[in-house]
């Protein structure tokens, strides 16, 4: 399972952008996405999760300013960002879990991620 980001950019503090990650390949379902961070010199982190049914957990830093979402007829995970602030400047990167099918039967799980887009928060 391919996962493709896009939507990071340079912005200013207060500002907002969406990111988007979409899932393609062979017969798969998905369980839960989510968005991970990474800045530079520090361990990646996880921002925001949602599960297949809609639930969601988020980080404490981001509570309040990001919003995830799903379309499970797009395999497509958002993540929204408003207010932004410079220490939200970060590579992000999807990830995605779940089964991979084939001739009907579930065959194997997987954990996906994608290839990272940069958000720049300038003060």
């Amino acid at each position: 399972v391919q996962l493709q980001a896009s939507g990071g950019g340079l912005v200013q503090a207060g500002e907002s952008l969406r990111l988007s990650c979409a899932a393609s390949g062979s017969t798969f379902s998905i369980n839960s996405m989510g968005w991970y961070r990474q800045a530079p010199g520090k361990q990646r982190e996880l921002v925001a999760q949602i599960s297949s049914g809609g639930g969601t957990t988020y980080a404490d830093s981001v509570k309040g300013r990001f919003t995830i979402s799903r379309d499970n007829a797009k395999n497509t995970v958002y993540l929204q960002m408003n207010n932004l602030k410079p220490e939200d400047t970060a590579v992000y990167y999807c990830s995605a879990e779940g089964t991979i099918f084939r001739d009907g039967l579930p065959q194997e799980v997987y954990r996906s991620w994608g290839q990272g887009t940069l958000v720049t928060v300038s003060s």
